[in-house]
Formats: C-alpha cells, structure tokens, sequence
C-alpha cells in the first residue's frame, strides 16, 4: 500500500501574526508622521508665527533624524535584541510626540520633531529584522508585502487624517492633535510589544557603533541642508555657500574613514565595497531622488491648497484623497505584479508618477487660481498614487537585489537611509524653490492677488519634482530585470 503525502502547509502560531500588527502599527505611527503634519503647516505657522524656513525645518528635521538613525539602531538591534530596540524606540517616539503637541515655539517644535525623528529611526529596523526572523520561506514575503503596503497606506493617509483632526479641533491650536493623536496608539503598541514580541538575538558578536563616521555624515547633510532651507529667507549670504562647500568637504571625509575603518578590520557605519557594485550606487541614488519627489507634493500643495487659495485643512487633505487610494491600489498589486514582471513594474510605476506629476505641473501652470479644484488634479494624482504604491513596496528588495547576498543586510539600512535624505533634501530644495517664487507687490495684496502668487510659486515647486520624479524613472533601468522571491 503506498501513500501519498503532500508537503505540510507552512504556518505560524496566531502570537506570530500578533506580533507582526504590533510591528505595523508601529510603521503606520512612523510614516504616518512624514506626511500628516503638512496640511497642519499653514496654522503652524499662524499659531507659532513661525517662517517660512521653519516649516520645511519641521518637515526636513524629521525626515533627516529618522534617516540618520537607522544604520546604528540596527547594529544596536544585533547585538541586545531587536524586541527591546522597537520597545524603547516607540516609547520615545509616543513621548516625542507629546513633547510636539506641547511645543510653545517654533524652535522647540523643530527640536521636538528632530527627537521624534531620531526614536522613529531607531525602532524602524527592528521591524524588518523582527519580521526576517519570525517568518519563514514564503510566509516572510507576504509579511514583507503586507508591511509594504502599511507604509504606502500611511504615508499618503496623512494629509487626510491630518486635515480631519484640525478640522475637529480648530485652527487655532488644533494641530496639535496631529501629535497628540500618537499617543494612545504608542501605549497600546509599546504595551502590547513587552507582551508579544519575541526576545531573540541574532548575531551575539560585538559590533560597535560607527561613531566617528555617524558624527561626518551627520555634520556633512546638515551643512548642506541648513543653507538650502535657511538661504532664502537670508538672501544667500556667503556663510551659505561656504556652509554647503563644507559639507561635501565633510561627506568626503566621511568616505575616506569608512575605507580607514574596514582597512583597521572593524565595521563601518556604510560598507564602501556596497559602491563598489555600480547597479547599487544608481539604485541608492534613484531612492534619493524618488522619495525627494514623492513626499515633496504634499508639501507644495498643502501650502497652496490653504494659505494660497484660502480653503481649509480638511479640504486640503481632500485633495491628497486620490493619491491615497492609488497608492493602497498599487501597494496592493505590487508584490504579484513583481513576481511576473520583475523591474517592468518599478519602470511602470516611476512612468505613472512621473506622468501624473507632470501633468499636475501643467494644471498650475495653465489653469486660473480662481478655476484650480481637488476635481482637476484628481486625474493626474490617482495615476502618481498607483505608480508610486507600485514602486514604493518592491524597489529596496531590487536595489539590494545589486549586490552579494552576505551584504543584504548593510545595503538594507543604506537604501532605508538614502529613503530618508531624499525626504529631507528634497524638502528643502522644493521648500526654497516654493517660498523664493512667493513674490507679493508690495502693499496688502487682495486675496486673488495671493491666490496667482501661490499657484505660480505652486507651479515652479511641482515643475522640480516632476523633473525629479522623471529623473527617477530613467534610473530605474540601473537595477536587475528580475528577483528572486
């Protein structure tokens, strides 16, 4: 008598699948917070008399410290346990949060959301390593699709859920709600975390922190970042070019003591032999340049939509509702069409959000202040919100798809930091372009004289991002044609 058995279906225990929602709501708080404080900007700046620099600091400053924080919080994850990384990281970032909706300044909230910024980078790759250790084989993989649509979900979420709460709250001080919104979510996480998440330590060898080069790349962005944020509003003194003339100084000596460090035979903050793989060193630059023209949009239109054409913070989330919905769509489809299509997805995705954003160039470029609605950009941004769903889950799995696999781990980090900077200087330079075409006559302008003065500054900043975002579309054929899954 024979008998046939099929092999058993791969499972996991239910405590599993819990710990993974602790996990992504967790991710959901982080990205969440990249965008929903945008729509909030404009009585931000009211509340707290705040410039026009100060806006893109709080918007930079996140984005920056999230960014900085990655590298080192994972080699910390490795050596005491990525469980309690996530725990302290979430924890800090719920308090951080409380510390911006209680901010009296403008200079106290930037710090704030500089700290904020710093404990969601810490907690940030615990949850991919937590994931990487928990599920096995094609399990992981659903894990990984499911957090990639949680961050697509939450990222383009924001100015909606931003624009509700201010709306509920007034515009007064109602954006502090958009951080004190964090904090029942953070107890119930970091809560649930101590209860759930298992205590594992991978890799028990001693690996210190980079130091040294942590302290050159941070000195190195921030020198470069200042005046690009600061050089408007100051005229472009010399201290501004100097500044950025410093900080490449700086990003060279950066490079020169991670060759030092691997040379001495310990580990570098950034592996230089990463850059050794050219397809790498395009796929970092095109997370760069995708993620400095994906998160700037919201940025432009939210100061438009509200200090230039007068509606309010909900009506300004209205308008990011379409992107919304394209990236849940897209995010949603992203892992099969990958699977079939390989790279074809990620050079669909990049087209569709270059498109659509080029098209959202042309409308403000064209269309009369006074005729501008959420109806006419529709169109164009439900097309940019499924490209960029369907590039945004699958293209760190093609860039470290680059390079050896005993060096996914390090290039892991190093596409979640350039993710990061490109957030923050893309922030930046379109923050400049914004405010530096903000140019009234003088006298008290009538509200239609500030309605065209906004729109054709509008016009200049998305005309920037498009241009990156076509830029990032001719990267795109950098990375391999295809996988594995």
């Amino acid at each position: 008598m024979t008998e046939t058995s099929a092999a058993p279906a791969l499972t996991v225990p239910r405590r599993t699948w819990l710990s993974l929602s602790v996990l992504l709501l967790g991710v959901a708080m982080a990205l969440l917070d990249t965008t929903i404080v945008n729509v909030a900007l404009p009585t931000i700046r009211t509340s707290l008399d705040a410039s026009e620099s100060t806006l893109s600091w709080i918007i930079s400053g996140y984005a920056l410290a999230f960014g900085l924080a990655l590298i080192p919080a994972g080699r910390i994850g490795d050596r005491f346990g990525h469980a309690w990384v996530f725990i302290i990281g979430l924890t800090g970032f719920t308090l951080a949060s409380l510390w911006c909706g209680l901010a009296t300044g403008p200079t106290e909230l930037i710090v704030a959301r500089v700290v904020q910024g710093l404990a969601g980078g810490a907690f940030f790759p615990a949850v991919t390593a937590l994931i990487q250790l928990m599920f096995p084989g094609p399990l992981r993989g659903r894990a990984f699709a499911v957090m990639g649509a949680t961050i697509g979900f939450s990222t383009a979420l924001g100015p909606i859920v931003g624009g509700l709460l201010i709306e509920a709250f007034g515009t007064g001080d109602g954006w502090r709600s958009i951080f004190f919104v964090n904090l029942p979510f953070g107890v119930i996480a970091v809560t649930a975390a101590i209860l759930l998440l298992p205590r594992i330590v991978e890799g028990s060898e001693a690996r210190g922190v980079d130091v040294l080069g942590l302290a050159l790349l941070a000195g190195s962005l921030v020198a470069i970042l200042v005046p690009l944020i600061q050089g408007e509003d100051a005229g472009w003194p010399l201290w501004t070019w100097l500044s950025i003339a410093g900080g490449v100084v700086l990003l060279a000596a950066f490079g020169a003591w991670e060759v030092g460090v691997v040379r001495r035979g310990k580990t570098p903050l950034v592996p230089p032999r990463l850059f050794t793989h050219g397809h790498f060193t395009g796929g970092v630059i095109l997370a760069m340049v995708y993620f400095a023209a994906f998160t700037s949009i919201f940025f432009t239109i939210s100061l438009l939509w509200q200090a230039g054409l007068g509606h309010t913070a909900l009506e300004s989330g209205i308008v990011s509702v379409p992107f919304a919905i394209g990236s849940i769509l897209g995010a949603s489809q992203s892992d099969r069409l990958a699977s079939r299509l390989g790279r074809t997805v990620l050079i669909v995705g990049t087209g569709m959000v270059a498109l659509g954003l080029v098209a959202v160039w042309i409308i403000l470029a064209t269309v009369p202040a006074a005729d501008l609605t959420h109806w006419i950009l529709l169109p164009p941004l439900l097309v940019a919100g499924i490209g960029s769903g369907m590039f945004i889950a699958p293209n760190a799995q093609f860039i470290v798809a680059t390079v050896n696999r005993t060096e996914a781990g390090a290039a892991s980090g190093v596409v979640g930091t350039a993710q990061r900077i490109g957030s923050a200087a893309g922030i930046a330079v379109i923050g400049s372009v914004l405010f530096g075409a903000l140019d009234f006559p003088p006298g008290r302008p009538t509200p239609e004289v500030v309605a065209d003065t906004f729109v054709h500054a509008a016009s200049m900043a998305m005309a920037v991002s498009a241009a990156l975002a076509v830029l990032a579309f001719a990267l795109v054929f950098v990375l391999p044609k295809q996988v594995e899954h």
